[in-house]
């Protein structure tokens, strides 16, 4: 019996080795990214923080552009797990008072979650940025960047319905805007050297306003 359950451990190492490898490779360029930007962040670079060789590197991601192109999948795909959680609390609450700002607002800022804002905005314009002028990027950009308006039109659908309001808009050009809105602000606010604090501050006033125009205050009229 003792033996099976060796047998049973070592089979499952392998898988949770490369995981964990992946894992780390991926925090290692976060951290890499966030210091010298995605043309300086070199596959040695990201090897030497997460102490791997550069076989262990190209065992997991073909390329450097692959290896961000995911870090940018796991950023999309946490904030969208944040966001869930919020819209689930907000929907436990029941459906809102007619026309209550807080209700109204409440919707939209759910899906302003806090996190790190710098290393995501910059992500992701970079990654833009290249898909502009490579195929494969441009691919896996545009497929993540449909998936975040499903995601986000959903939520908003999900919300507004247990809320009882009306969107203005269909969800799906409702989470445009929204979304839109996000990168912009965050990307002035970063340009301006704003701290992230502050920045969360700002960002989360623009989105309430855009929580006005998107929701309807009136929905019986």
């Amino acid at each position: 019996m003792e033996t099976r359950m060796t047998e049973t451990s070592e089979e499952r190492v392998p898988t949770r080795s490369r995981e964990n490898t992946r894992a780390r490779l991926l925090d290692a360029a976060a951290q890499v990214f966030a210091e010298v930007g995605l043309g300086e962040a070199s596959v040695e670079a990201v090897c030497e923080r997460a102490g791997f060789t550069r076989g262990a590197f190209y065992s997991n991601f073909d390329s450097k552009d692959e290896l961000f192109v995911e870090l940018a999948g796991r950023f999309v795909s946490q904030q969208v797990e944040a966001v869930r959680e919020r819209v689930a609390a907000l929907i436990e609450c029941g459906p809102a008072a007619d026309g209550a700002p807080d209700d109204m607002v409440g919707l939209v800022e759910a899906l302003d979650v806090p996190g790190d804002v710098r290393l995501g905005v910059l992500l992701m314009s970079e990654i833009r940025n290249r898909a502009m002028r490579d195929a494969k990027t441009a691919e896996a950009y545009l497929a993540q960047d449909a998936r975040m308006l499903r995601e986000v039109s959903q939520l908003l659908e999900d919300i507004a319905q247990a809320k009882g309001l009306r969107l203005t808009l269909p969800a799906e050009e409702a989470a445009r805007i929204v979304l839109t809105a996000w990168e912009g602000v965050s990307a002035r606010a970063i340009i301006g050297g704003i701290p992230e604090p502050e920045l969360l501050e700002v960002r989360a006033r623009e989105i309430a306003r855009i929580g006005h125009l998107i929701i309807d205050d009136q929905p019986g009229r």
